[in-house]
């Protein structure tokens, strides 16, 4: 394998710039999301309200504990109806075209009911992978928790993006096609707001050196079909043998381990966020929306050598229009979904 890229320093904005001086960020935005040759499309945002770093801590400990649970017990709380869009899913997903068994998701729809909360039967039935009900772990020991630690960083998460939303928005006026209402509005206003607790299990032992480790060995490179998707840094979890029960946080397992992201210029680049802070990268609906003048980029995560009994757990919110929203001169954004999902899970749409 080629030798690989280091760090990239993606665009960083302070939440209060955000909040308070969203007219100063059409610069820092267009270089992370626009059309020049390095753009990442990703931007962090730090400097973030203070409880975020335990909301984050407490999920994401969380995560390792049902991921560690057996797969007898997990799968207890699987959803086959919805396609396994909502509670635990592993090994339903398509990734380097075979079944993906390095990681573990959890999904469930955090949006805030609103006024159309009410979804006629047969678009539900149509749209079961939106449209489902939420499963919860309540009655697993140490688990009761999980309901209001998801919700609680998901909508922490949502409020930001609705924030920078509305930041992007004089960058992407002039570009979506649907002008009827703006980009925050679309998220808002969506009753399909979706996050994805990930649970990447320890990397089995292997012969391959670091050297010569696909760097898409954790998680092959895919876009979000989202518009925009809110992301937590990841954390490294490892369980002592002497107390497998409490894990520790530890560095992780290499150098390279952890998120690259294709330019959009094709330049394989790596990028850290920073535990304090949130990542917000644009999703393949809004390059839809925009006829490609926001692009999604390709990303994939690499395990990069190591510990074999180190963990990863993360958190992905993804930010959506209803299933009715036009995205295309073809498509609405419920048609564009189901061909993303016929492409990553063959044989059980």
């Amino acid at each position: 394998m080629a030798a690989l890229a280091g760090i990239a320093e993606p665009v960083t904005i302070s939440y209060n710039d955000l909040i308070n001086a969203k007219d100063t960020l059409v610069d820092p935005i267009s270089r992370a999301f626009g059309s020049n040759e390095d753009a990442l499309g990703i931007i962090v945002v730090n400097q973030l309200p203070p409880e975020y770093p335990s909301l984050r801590g407490r999920l994401l400990k969380l995560a390792h504990k049902f991921g560690s649970l057996d797969e007898l017990v997990r799968s207890k709380y699987s959803d086959p109806l919805s396609n396994y869009s909502f509670g635990w899913s592993w090994g339903k997903e398509i990734m380097n075209g075979a079944p993906d068994t390095l990681k573990g998701s959890y999904y469930a729809n955090i949006s805030i009911p609103g006024p159309e909360s009410a979804i006629n039967e047969d678009l539900r039935k149509s749209y079961r992978e939106y449209y489902g009900d939420n499963i919860w772990p309540s009655q697993e020991p140490g688990l009761e928790a999980l309901e209001e630690a998801f919700v609680s960083l998901g909508r922490f998460i949502l409020d930001i993006g609705c924030d920078l939303a509305t930041a992007c928005q004089p960058f992407v006026s002039s570009q979506l096609r649907d002008n009827s209402v703006t980009l925050s509005e679309m998220i808002k206003t969506s009753p399909i707001t979706k996050a994805r607790l990930l649970h990447y299990f320890p990397p089995p032992n292997t012969s391959t050196t670091p050297d010569d480790e696909p760097v898409d060995s954790w998680c092959g490179f895919h876009k979000d079909h989202s518009l925009i998707t809110g992301l937590c840094s990841a954390m490294y979890l490892s369980r002592p043998s002497d107390c497998p029960a409490q894990p520790i946080i530890v560095p992780s397992p290499s150098p390279s381990s952890g998120l690259y992201i294709k330019t959009r210029g094709g330049d394989l680049r790596r990028v850290a966020i920073p535990a304090d802070a949130l990542a917000f990268q644009i999703g393949e609906a809004l390059e839809l929306a925009t006829d490609g003048n926001l692009r999604a980029t390709p990303h994939c995560v690499r395990v990069g050598g190591g510990s074999n009994a180190i963990s990863r757990e993360t958190f992905a919110l993804f930010m959506q229009p209803d299933v009715r929203r036009q995205i295309s001169t073809k498509e609405t954004f419920g048609e564009f979904s189901k061909r993303v999902f016929a492409e990553h899970y063959q044989g059980i749409m």
